[in-house]
């Protein structure tokens, strides 16, 4: 019995995305309109709006549509986020605990990023963020530290979402002055976010890398300037770094700083 909630046309592009699948080669709409039975006006809107949205690709001189890796990646990001908060949670515990600020996991989403999980500190002054919370790219210490080490077309691709929003006098205002930044973490191994977004607030964050070494999310801290000084973030990067080390080994990463059991 169909549910009095389904919506055609969604309905529709599931099964025209699932014809697809099982197509070795690229379909033309009027054999995706032929074997599904579907009205032409229909699935040229469907289709149109489904390569428009990058889960289709059409070539350019057969006309033909086909399955782009979006979904794959869409897939492949669920089971990343699942993993790395598996993985993490006691690490994130233990960096709150040997810094006294909130400890927080987050990745990047097309245009923004998302926290995934947290570690409230236990001060009585503290910085908290609901997990699902998106962030801006260009000012967020986690994004920086993420797109630092990821590659070239990824960087170009996000830095060309960003709005650079002004928050405070402090935000960065340029794809120029944010390439430059993120040249500056490749060397340090560390991002900081120093009143970017909210005035009082500081963060640091390091990558997190899977077992291909492709940076897939962050873990920060985040605090009070008045405790967060930029003296203070310079003696504790090793920390937050030593922790994102130890998670990334958890997911496969090598690194000779850090072995399988920590």
């Amino acid at each position: 019995m169909k549910s009095k909630y389904q919506v055609p046309n969604l309905e529709r592009a599931l099964k025209i995305m699932e014809f697809l699948s099982t197509r070795p080669s690229a379909v033309s709409m009027a054999e995706i309109t032929r074997e599904l039975g579907y009205p032409n006006n229909s699935v040229f809107r469907i289709v149109s709006t489904l390569e428009e949205y990058g889960y289709l690709n059409r070539d350019p001189q057969s006309k033909e549509f086909r399955l782009s890796r979006k979904l794959l990646s869409l897939g492949y990001q669920a089971l990343v986020e699942t993993s790395v908060i598996e993985k993490s949670s006691d690490l994130l515990r233990s960096l709150r605990d040997k810094t006294g600020e909130t400890a927080l996991l987050g990745t990047l989403l097309d245009g923004e990023g998302v926290v995934l999980e947290q570690m409230p500190s236990t001060a009585p002054i503290k910085f908290t963020v609901s997990p699902g919370t998106r962030f801006a790219l260009h000012t967020a210490a986690p994004a920086k530290a993420i797109l630092a080490f990821s590659n070239d077309d990824e960087v170009d691709r996000q830095i060309g979402l960003m709005q650079f929003t002004i928050f405070t006098r402090r935000t960065l205002r340029s794809a120029d002055g944010y390439r430059k930044i993120l040249a500056s973490v490749r060397k340090t191994g560390y991002a900081t976010d120093c009143e970017e977004e909210s005035e009082g607030v500081s963060c640091l964050a390091a990558p997190i890398f899977d077992y291909r070494g492709h940076p897939i999310a962050a873990i920060w801290i985040t605090g009070p300037t008045f405790r967060l000084t930029t003296e203070r973030l310079d003696a504790i990067a090793s920390i937050v770094i030593d922790h994102a080390s130890a998670i990334s080994v958890r997911l496969g990463f090598q690194d000779e700083r850090h072995t399988p059991s920590e």
